[in-house]
């Protein structure tokens, strides 16, 4: 039986430990480019067996937010090493997110005001931070089919940079209605064609990108984040048969011979059980892969500790509980009590609800 505490190898990566920081957008970067408060805010947190470090845009088009970090260019690169260093200097671990969010953006985050691009060229019912603060999203184009493997390139040359950037590997970001999740609904992807239709066509683009991924990096780097019960931010509905949809997904990957697969179980940032959508045997998917499985949302020490103990996972992500307390590992083994979060500091500004949260005093 194993412990939230035991150490565990995931693919090519061993880890000291069973928790591991979820990616959480912070807007802390300037220019796209990761800062010096950033490296104290990782460092920070490098006792995590694994870190997800935040999502990170693999391309100018894939921008969703403001100030939100990529990982396109050579000053991107250069800047996240700093990260990685000061993270592997403390004993951790850290990966990077791989991000395009598709239609979830808004043409003035974009090169030259482009309409943003999707599956579809239907908006999404939500909406974005941009510079004049929350706004609606953009129409976007739906993308031609041989803009595809562009997009492919994208996703591959990111991953290269970001191992060139000292990260221990990627996790691509098919989750919470982004591109890749855009590609994988019904309720979204409305195209014919080679990637639109059945369940096989629409999970064809990101089992390409994952293979392109695996073929740069090994796959023993790569991870892939789901979460087949969310509507994150009102933008889009579940699948009509997501238990298919995603277990023919998890199959194929766990075929690739991945390292892990990160599940949001329920809604990304909400109810673990929500009412109204479908809900999910995921047992039955855990079962379906071969490599590590990683769940995410809602776990407090309790139920992640009886997780593992049982077996229904291999190690469990933690999101708000990283941002209020760096030292959440050793909170967590010594049941003490948790910092609260501050909301009003999630996103944008400067240290204050960033790197100024106390920790516990020997």
């Amino acid at each position: 039986m194993s412990s939230l505490f035991d150490p565990i190898k995931v693919g090519d990566i061993a880890l000291a430990n069973r928790i591991v920081m979820a990616p959480l957008t912070r807007n802390r970067a300037t220019g796209g480019v990761a800062t010096e408060l950033m490296v104290e805010y990782y460092r920070q947190r490098a006792s995590a067996g694994l870190i997800i470090a935040e999502a990170s845009q693999i391309s100018p088009m894939a921008v969703g937010y403001i100030d939100t970090p990529g990982i396109h260019s050579p000053e991107q690169v250069a800047a996240w090493r700093r990260i990685t260093d000061a993270v592997h200097a403390e004993g951790g671990k850290i990966v990077l997110q791989l991000w395009h969010v598709g239609r979830i953006s808004h043409s003035s985050l974009l090169p030259d005001g482009a309409a943003p691009v999707s599956s579809t060229g239907t908006r999404a019912n939500a909406k974005v931070f941009a510079r004049e603060g929350f706004v609606d999203t953009s129409t976007p184009r739906a993308l031609r089919d041989d803009e595809l493997p562009g997009l492919i390139n994208d996703f591959r040359r990111a991953a290269r940079n970001a191992i060139e950037a000292g990260f221990d590997g990627v996790e691509l970001h098919a989750a919470n209605t982004y591109l890749l999740d855009q590609f994988l609904r019904d309720s979204v992807n409305d195209r014919g064609g080679p990637y639109g239709g059945s369940i096989a066509k629409r999970a064809r683009l990101l089992l390409e990108i994952t293979q392109a991924v695996v073929a740069e990096i090994g796959a023993g780097r790569v991870g892939v984040r789901l979460s087949p019960q969310s509507t994150f931010g009102g933008s889009a509905a579940v699948d009509s048969d997501p238990q298919a949809l995603f277990g023919h997904v998890v199959g194929e990957l766990s075929a690739l011979g991945i390292a892990f697969v990160h599940v949001v179980e329920g809604e990304t940032g909400g109810a673990r059980h929500p009412e109204g959508v479908p809900q999910l045997d995921y047992a039955a998917l855990r079962r379906a892969f071969s490599g590590a499985w990683i769940v995410n949302n809602g776990y407090d020490r309790a139920l992640a500790s009886e997780t593992v103990e049982s077996g229904k996972a291999d190690l469990v992500a933690f999101g708000r509980p990283f941002i209020a307390n760096p030292d959440l590992v050793r909170r967590l083994r010594e049941d003490a009590p948790l910092n609260p979060v501050r909301f009003d500091k999630l996103f944008g500004g400067g240290a204050e609800g960033f790197t100024d949260y106390p920790t516990l005093v020997d």
